[in-house]
């Protein structure tokens, strides 16, 4: 093919972004770092606009991954991202395409008044930090190691999730006799919980033993199904603690109204984040 003579006007970089994993834990050959850690993100174009916009394709993940590539081209693969790493990028990705500016409606809880706030995203880039996976977990003779979850994961986990809360939504209002609607959300019960133990696995790097350090997912899920509940809540809320840790922090409001001081939660899932931007 020729050379298309209205390449200069084809979209260009409009913010570079350092990612709070520095890179870290993406499979080989999922991402190009360059030298100085920096990675150029692109405006969004109109394909991109039509596909975050696809309901189908915002469940499934595959919305998210499609932008992830065309903006940010220096990830390879999107659906290896750590979990670390998928808000700053959305941040980027938004900044790059609207402006550093975003609208958020919030309503005061103390006298219900709404109001618009817009919020500076280059502060929430400056806030946003990477868990310390370096810190491991010790009980009796076991050291426990840890490491993120990957888009794949975080995906997989609430699409199934999502499905299993539906049923239990819906079962209530059903016809079916007591004795198989209880059975049915026995069953739906049990499933959330294996969604839960499994989203363990997936942030365990490995288990050290004075005798082996076992790596295998499959070994790792079936201990935790296993272990007291002491060990288990342990790990638990290590990981919780950790993903808390490099959560956006709720911004601090002082309602116009009241005066009163209250703190709203910012979403960063695609459908609300990108919703008001066009």
């Amino acid at each position: 093919m020729s050379n298309n003579p209205l390449t200069q006007y084809f979209r260009q970089p409009a913010v570079y972004v350092k990612l709070p994993s520095g890179g870290k834990y993406y499979a080989d050959g999922s991402i190009v770092m360059p030298a100085n850690q920096e990675l150029p993100v692109y405006p969004m174009t109109a394909i991109d606009e039509i596909t975050y916009r696809t309901p189908d394709a915002l469940f499934n993940g595959n919305a998210v991954v499609n932008v992830i590539k065309s903006c940010i081209p220096a990830i390879r693969d999107p659906w290896s991202i750590p979990a670390m790493d998928i808000d700053t990028i959305l941040v980027a990705i938004r900044m790059a395409s609207y402006g550093t500016t975003m609208e958020i409606s919030t309503t005061c809880p103390h006298c219900t008044h709404e109001a618009d706030y817009g919020i500076d995203l280059r502060n929430l880039l400056e806030n946003m930090k990477a868990p310390d996976y370096s810190k491991s977990v010790t009980d009796g003779d076991l050291e426990i190691y840890f490491k993120p979850m990957t888009y794949r994961n975080l995906n997989e986990n609430n699409q199934r999730q999502f499905e299993e809360q539906k049923i239990l939504q819906v079962l209530p209002g059903t016809d079916m006799p007591d004795e198989q609607r209880m059975s049915a959300l026995s069953t739906a019960l049990m499933k959330i919980t294996e969604i839960t133990v499994g989203a363990l696995a997936q942030s365990i790097a490995a288990v050290k033993t004075p005798a082996a350090l076992v790596s295998e997912p499959e070994f790792i899920e079936d201990m935790l199904k296993n272990c007291d509940r002491r060990l288990f809540g342990k790990i638990r809320d290590h990981v919780v603690e950790a993903k808390l840790g490099a959560e956006i922090q709720p911004l601090k409001i002082v309602c116009s109204e009241c005066t009163e001081e209250y703190q709203q939660a910012i979403t960063l899932d695609m459908t609300s984040f990108f919703a008001d931007a066009s």
